[in-house]
């Protein structure tokens, strides 16, 4: 993830790099002028020194062939001495062409004059000095002429080096400035896509909380491709959108299963008259019964106040599964009173399952559909049978039935019509329907899985999966 504050630093580091390469450019540009311009202003004052020194070295040669002293031969030395070295200085700097190289000859052929005319002089052969001193003025003057030849040719050459130093400078400027619009135009561009960026983004979340304070949930997930904190933000604001929903979700399940315990706890009140007394009057009918010796009646009875207890009790109170085993069982043989032969009870139960928490009246009311809805107009042969087996990781409690069964279009609007309570007889004596068990069934358990077999004419198998290691939610 780059952050916001690395892009704007890359920006303008990348932005200050560029302007340095333009001002270096610029700059390495004025130096390759100014060094052209130092470079033949020290070539042509270094001619021009040579010029006068020959001058200077000749006149003082005039005077000592005039006046033959030790302190004019002495200042003649000194001149000549300052005219070679700047014959060497020259022949270091410039001895490149042809017209150079002859130059330097040239003021050799000077100095060995002045050399011949002092030997002369000393030797007093006035021939001889007169006519090294005569070649000594001749070749000043052409060191003169050729000094201002190649002083002229130097200045042509500098003019022309100087055109094309002034068009070299000239596309520099020229290219500084393009490049320095450029870097104008991509920083507004990226000034633009950058906030543009940033502000998309922010009216996205802004539209997006809008819509949430309105309650309007459902809005879609904001979506950020860039990877900075905006886009951490915005992961994180829809994760709280998921959450709220989810957290609504748990709330609304949970309101309707207190909206069922209530119409469950309003139904049970509608059907009791005064429990106690209730239970008491069958009690002592049970009592009776079997003091006149019907032991068969006093054993309905027990069950039938055992089975009532049961069913008036609160909807929400803890339950485990081998309770409700019981309570089957007892309604078991208060059916099998009423229908006798025509039904029998078969049952394949793993104690061991027995003790998981399970929802209070969920296999009373299947048992009761398999009785009303599927055995209950059947003559003979009919068969109930009861198996809780463990498998994998869930507790598995099934109720088969050999009746009319059903076809997938009664299944399909049981499982998914929250309206439907097909199933819902007023044969039942708990009032409580199927859609009723599957709902409290999944508040209880999300994991928990409700399903049916059936077919017309082939029977029912309800299948209630329970992860052994439940717990209330």
């Amino acid at each position: 993830m780059i952050k916001l504050r690395t892009k704007l630093l890359i920006y303008f580091a990348t932005i200050l790099l560029l302007f340095v390469i333009i001002f270096l450019i610029r700059e390495q540009s004025n130096e390759n002028v100014i060094g052209l311009y130092k470079e033949n202003e020290q070539s042509q004052f270094l001619l021009n020194q040579l010029t006068n020194q020959t001058t200077q070295t000749f006149d003082t040669l005039q005077i000592y062939v005039h006046e033959p002293l030790q302190e004019n031969l002495n200042t003649l030395e000194k001149n000549k001495q300052k005219l070679i070295q700047l014959k060497k200085t020259f022949q270091l700097k410039e001895n490149h062409g042809v017209k150079s190289k002859n130059y330097i000859n040239i003021i050799s052929s000077f100095l060995e004059s002045v050399t011949n005319t002092v030997e002369a002089v000393t030797k007093q052969d006035i021939e001889a000095y007169s006519f090294h001193l005569q070649e000594a003025n001749r070749t000043s003057i052409y060191i003169h002429e050729l000094t201002l030849d190649i002083i002229n040719e130097n200045l042509t050459t500098y003019q022309k080096i100087a055109k094309i130093s002034d068009e070299k400078i000239k596309y520099t400027k020229l290219f500084s400035l393009s490049l320095i619009v450029l870097l104008i135009l991509i920083s507004i561009l990226f000034a633009l896509w950058f906030s543009t960026g940033i502000t998309r983004t922010i009216a996205k979340l802004t539209n997006a909380a809008k819509e949430i304070s309105a309650r309007r949930y459902n809005v879609e997930d904001v979506v950020v491709s860039r990877k900075d904190e905006l886009w951490f933000l915005t992961k994180t604001f829809n994760e709280m959108k998921q959450n709220i929903l989810a957290s609504m979700s748990e709330i609304e399940e949970k309101a309707k299963l207190a909206q069922l315990l209530k119409e469950m706890e309003l139904k049970s009140l509608q059907n009791q008259i005064n429990p106690h007394f209730l239970f008491n009057t069958l009690n002592t009918i049970s009592k009776t019964a079997f003091i006149e010796g019907a032991e068969n009646t006093s054993e309905l009875i027990s069950s039938m106040s055992t089975l009532l207890r049961y069913n008036i009790g609160s909807l929400d109170r803890q339950t485990y599964l081998r309770d409700e085993v019981k309570i089957v069982k007892e309604y078991f043989f208060i059916q099998q009173t009423r229908f006798g032969d025509r039904v029998e009870f078969r049952e394949k139960i793993d104690t061991k399952c027995l003790a998981i928490p399970i929802p209070c009246l969920t296999l009373q009311p299947v048992v009761e559909n398999a009785f009303i809805h599927g055995i209950e107009h059947m003559a003979e042969g009919a068969v109930i049978e009861l198996k809780i087996y463990e498998a994998n990781d869930f507790v598995v409690i099934e109720v088969s039935d050999n009746g009319i069964g059903m076809d997938k279009t009664t299944i399909h609007r049981l499982l998914n019509d929250k309206d439907a309570e097909v199933l819902q007889g007023s044969g039942h004596s708990t009032g409580i329907g199927m859609r009723n068990v599957m709902d409290r069934l999944r508040l209880f358990q999300k994991e928990s899985k409700f399903e049916i077999n059936s077919m017309p004419g082939k029977g029912t198998t309800v299948r209630i999966k329970l992860r052994k290691e439940a717990n209330d939610d």
